[in-house]
């Protein structure tokens, strides 16, 4: 038998074994790499072993993350996104000469990028976004094959690069979110014309933004949002007409947006607030159809908002708080759009209040403070069940709440405060199982507060007050052990203050003054830790103020204009001293307090008034030799000033440097800052701020030295002559002077001359800490702040 055509056989399958290996090479492990990553892997901390694929015995193709040339087995890119690695990123990385993506976002990688990775020529994608990177940017010029780079949300210092115009391939730069030196957006970005996404947020830029960028025709989102660029609104962007999302918000631009912006038609997102444009928005942004967020708030817009936003199907986010808009708000905005958050407060908007904004049931935020609103709440809301937070207080709204709109599920705050309504609270209150806050002060609301407050377990601050609520005090609040402020004060209510109040163990603020309250004063009040704040005052209460009492932690108390009797505990005079229990006809204090009892309408205690009148004679002829004393120190400080002023004139005549009012200032600085002696001394009585035993403190605008505000002490009769004002000056000087903190005003310099010294400080311009405990001043601090 012949075996010839077994060798044939054999032939042909080593020919083809032979073509297909010159084809396909066999895929063969990298010692190099799989070195290079498992050095890249030791650099890192991984407490969630994402890599324990990463084994000896394994093909890195294998590894999590990982991914090869199917044909050659070379690593090509690695992935690891939202990991939770920490640790830096390893030199060893340049060994993988074909990685073409390097992807680590949102982890917790430190150090700096190291320049190795410029060995990586071939790749196409990296993104170290949000990260801890810190140090320098490498220059990623050799790295010409980039599509994508995002290096921003790190800590990364420098200069802002100006290479990147020279990645002419780039489809995404995403560079902001760092920490870079003051610095201008680069010309040389205008050439990257495939560019899609241009992220340089908070990267410290300045000046105006370069008419280059409106080459990128390409452009899909630009956003510089939160630098200081300047200059006019850029008329010239409305040349990218393939952008979706611009962001520009808090910088300094100015002027006017174009009508011309109404060309930009794929427009989904704008957000231009925290500016300083002015004027009327055009109508024409009406036009773009597509857009889902319009952001233009804390500007200087005025006329009437666009009616064309009503016309958008789109619209989810609607916020132009704090300009100037004014009449009546476009009725039919939210009609056709599934809004979710309608910002429109502190403008000057009047007529009715919009009826459409939860038309489509999507609305979480609707927020519409300080405007001129009137007339009812649209019964349409009684339906909106979606909202988070409601607050059109300080509006001039009148008529019934809708039935429905108590009963808000999902809300965590309910304010109506500061209007003209009028009915109840509705029982369905008990259904807004969330609610946290719920603020109705200043109204004409009427009729019993609902027990069904009781069920809000997660409520936190009740505000009632200025209203006509009658009837008695719920036991059922009671039961809120997440209330921390109850204020039912200028009311109709009767009865007697709850006992089961004491088991809102987290009650900071209890206010119950100006009703008909009667009974006693709860001996159980004490049981309230956290109570810092009682007022009780205008009630018909009765018996003796509980000794407990004491044992509270109280910074204030009002117990006045009510039928109290007995003895006041001498700590809670302390506190709130005798104010604070006048109108009290029955009340007294004790023999120690007399002093006390003198300056107020407040009586001795019976027992102790003889002690007191014995105490008055011995004190009457103490006064008398105490007296006789001061005549004769007097008599002796006269003579000596006598004799200073005569040393004094002798100085003069010899050339002292206080020698006339005239003479020139002395200035003692602790900071470095300009300052001129006679535009400090300046003063106007129109701006003073404060005033104290030493002196008054005025407000000076500075107008050379690079300008500013500062404050002023002016200590009376500062002069070498005034001790007091000597002792005060001196204190400061070497205290404050030398101390650097946030909590201690810095002070500037300290001026001395023509008879009179100055303190110059800096100026705290949102006031000080008694306007904003009392809300003196615009903002608010919330129970826990105040504590």
């Amino acid at each position: 038998m012949s075996r010839r055509p077994d060798n044939r056989r054999v032939i042909l399958a080593t020919v083809a074994v032979t073509i297909l290996l010159s084809i396909f090479p066999p895929i063969t492990e990298s010692t190099v790499e799989k070195q290079a990553l498992f050095r890249f892997k030791n650099r890192l901390n991984d407490p969630h072993n994402v890599l324990q694929s990463w084994k000896p015995s394994g093909s890195p193709c294998t590894f999590h993350g990982v991914t090869c040339d199917p044909l050659s087995g070379e690593v090509t890119g690695i992935s690891l996104e939202n990991s939770n690695l920490s640790g830096s990123i390893s030199p060893a990385i340049s060994s993988l000469t074909k990685l073409t993506t390097l992807s680590l976002p949102c982890n917790l990688i430190s150090g700096p990028i190291p320049p190795e990775i410029l060995n990586c020529t071939n790749l196409k994608v990296l993104n170290l976004t949000s990260n801890h990177l810190s140090g320098t940017i490498p220059d990623f010029f050799p790295l010409k094959n980039l599509e994508t780079l995002d290096v921003s949300a790190n800590f990364l210092t420098g200069e802002f690069q100006s290479w990147v115009g020279n990645l002419k391939l780039l489809v995404s730069l995403g560079l902001g979110n760092n920490n870079y030196v003051e610095g201008v957006i680069p010309k040389s970005i205008g050439g990257l014309k495939k560019l899609t996404w241009l992220y340089l947020a908070k990267s410290n830029l300045t000046g105006h933004i370069p008419d280059s960028i409106f080459d990128l025709n390409a452009l899909d989102t630009f956003d510089i949002a939160r630098n200081r660029i300047s200059g006019d609104f850029p008329a010239s962007i409305t040349r990218l007409e393939n952008l979706s999302k611009i962001e520009l918000y808090d910088n300094k631009l100015t002027g006017e947006i174009p009508p011309e912006i109404g060309k930009l038609t794929h427009l989904r997102e704008l957000d231009v607030s925290s500016n300083q444009l002015s004027g009327a928005l055009p109508r024409e942004l009406g036009n773009l159809k597509e857009l889902r967020v319009f952001h233009c708030h804390q500007n200087n817009f005025t006329s009437k908002f666009p009616s064309g936003f009503g016309e958008l199907h789109f619209l989810t986010s609607l916020s132009i708080y704090r300009n100037n808009f004014s009449s009546e708000f476009p009725p039919n905005i939210g009609r056709f759009s599934p809004l979710d958050t309608v910002d429109i407060s502190e403008n000057r908007f009047t007529g009715p209040f919009p009826r459409f904004l939860c038309r489509n049931k999507k609305l979480q935020f609707l927020l519409a403070v300080q405007n001129q609103f009137s007339g009812e709440i649209s019964a349409s809301y009684a339906g909106c069940k979606s909202l988070l937070r409601l607050r059109i207080n300080q509006n001039l709204l009148t008529g019934h709440v809708p039935e429905g709109f108590w009963a808000l599920p999902l809300a965590k705050m309910i304010d109506l405060s500061d209007n003209r309504l009028t009915g109840e609270i509705s029982s369905q209150i008990g259904l807004s199982a969330e609610l946290s806050q719920l603020i109705l002060q200043n109204n004409r609301f009427s009729g019993k507060i609902p027990p069904e407050l009781g069920k809000l377990t997660n409520i936190e601050r009740i505000y009632l007050s200025n209203n006509s609520f009658s009837g008695e005090i719920p036991t059922e609040l009671g039961s809120l052990k997440q209330l921390s402020s109850l204020h039912l004060e200028n009311n109709s209510l009767t009865g007697y203050i709850p006992d089961g109040l004491t088991k809102c163990v987290r009650l900071v603020d209890l206010n119950l003054a100006k009703n008909s309250l009667t009974r006693e004063i709860p001996k159980s009040l004490y049981q309230i830790a956290s109570l810092n704040s009682l007022d009780l005052s205008g009630n018909l209460l009765t018996g003796e103020i509980p000794a407990t009492l004491v044992k509270l932690k109280l910074s204030f108390i009002d117990l006045s204009e009510n039928q109290l009797s007995g003895r006041i505990p001498p700590d809670l005079l302390a506190v709130g001293g005798s104010t604070a229990f006048s109108r009290n006809e029955k009340l007294c204090v004790d023999n120690q307090n007399a002093k006390t009892s003198e300056e107020s309408s407040l009586s001795l205690c019976s027992g102790d008034q003889h002690v007191h009148k014995k105490r008055s004679v011995d004190g009457t002829l103490l006064f008398l030799a105490l007296a006789i004393a001061m005549v004769v120190l007097v008599a002796g400080l006269f003579a000596l000033r006598y004799r200073v002023v005569k040393i004094r004139e002798f100085d003069r005549e010899n050339g002292d440097i206080n020698k006339a009012a005239d003479a020139k200032w002395r200035i003692a600085s602790f900071h470095q800052m300009e300052l001129d002696a006679e535009e400090i001394c300046r003063l106007d009585e129109g701006h003073v701020i404060g005033a104290g035993s030493a002196g008054k403190v005025y407000r000076v605008d500075l107008k050379k030295g690079g300008g500013g505000t500062v404050a002023v002490k002016w200590l009376r009769r500062g002069g070498e002559e005034d001790g007091n004002g000597t002792d005060v000056s001196v204190a400061e000087m070497e205290i404050l002077g030398k101390i650097r903190h946030r909590n201690v005003l810095k002070l500037y310099a300290c001026l001395v001359g023509r008879g009179s010294r100055y303190l110059v400080f800096e100026f705290m311009e949102n006031g000080n800490l008694y306007q904003a405990l009392h809300q003196t001043i615009k903002g608010e601090l919330d129970w826990h702040k105040r504590y």
